[in-house]
């Protein structure tokens, strides 16, 4: 099966996204965009919540990158439907490419699409995709002061993922920190510590997740 790829296009934001909201809402499709920084396990996340999701819904993915086509091709080999969406430089994906992307898949036959954002802690948690909610990665290695330096993602997403949680014994990593930071911008956001590699903590975001698309 041969991996879609397009190219960004930037053009306004605001007015397209809630395009793209009604677009899925009509055909009673939930995306979900998945945020963090290169590295934190956005992919590694998403194929474990695809593997616990996959014999109760229908589920299509977005990977988004500056270059290259890693990720699509990981998912290609899942079995998924995947559109591969190039930035070619730029730091976040915009909802005109979303609005693009759609139509290559069959709506009809999803229900759910995930959408890898763009490597950075900063840029996509600017732009409103369209998406139904947000999932933040924090990865362990990565330090536990980005919430505190990088607010906005973690204040706009309804769920904080502390993963690669097996590593907590190796590393200098307060959780319990991250989640006072995470709480005190973002009351209700919802916080799981997961190890994707080991299983643990993806069972409570999966029952999280199968509720947030009950009501989004």
């Amino acid at each position: 099966m041969e991996i879609k790829v397009v190219r960004q296009i930037m053009e306004w934001n605001e007015d397209v996204s809630q395009a793209v909201k009604d677009q899925l809402k009509e055909k009673k499709v939930c995306m979900i965009n998945v945020m963090g920084s290169p590295g934190a396990g956005k992919t590694s996340l998403i194929l474990k919540l695809i593997e616990k999701l996959r014999n109760i819904y229908r589920i299509g993915v977005i990977e988004g990158d500056i270059a290259g086509q890693i990720d699509a091709e990981t998912m290609e080999k899942q079995g998924i439907p995947c559109v591969q969406l190039q930035t070619q430089g730029a730091c976040h994906i915009e909802a005109m490419s979303i609005q693009h992307i759609l139509p290559m898949f069959d709506l009809d036959d999803l229900d759910i699409i995930f959408v890898e954002n763009i490597g950075n802690l900063v840029c996509p948690a600017e732009f409103d995709i369209g998406e139904a909610f947000r999932i933040a990665v924090l990865s362990v290695p990565e330090g536990d002061d980005k919430v505190a330096k990088y607010p906005l993602m973690f204040s706009t997403s309804q769920a904080l993922v502390m993963h690669k949680y097996d590593m907590l014994p190796y590393f200098d990593f307060d959780d319990k920190r991250v989640e006072e930071d995470t709480l005190d911008i973002n009351p209700h956001a919802q916080i799981f510590r997961v190890s994707s590699r080991k299983g643990d903590g993806v069972d409570e975001l999966v029952e999280w997740v199968k509720a947030s698309i009950q009501t989004a």
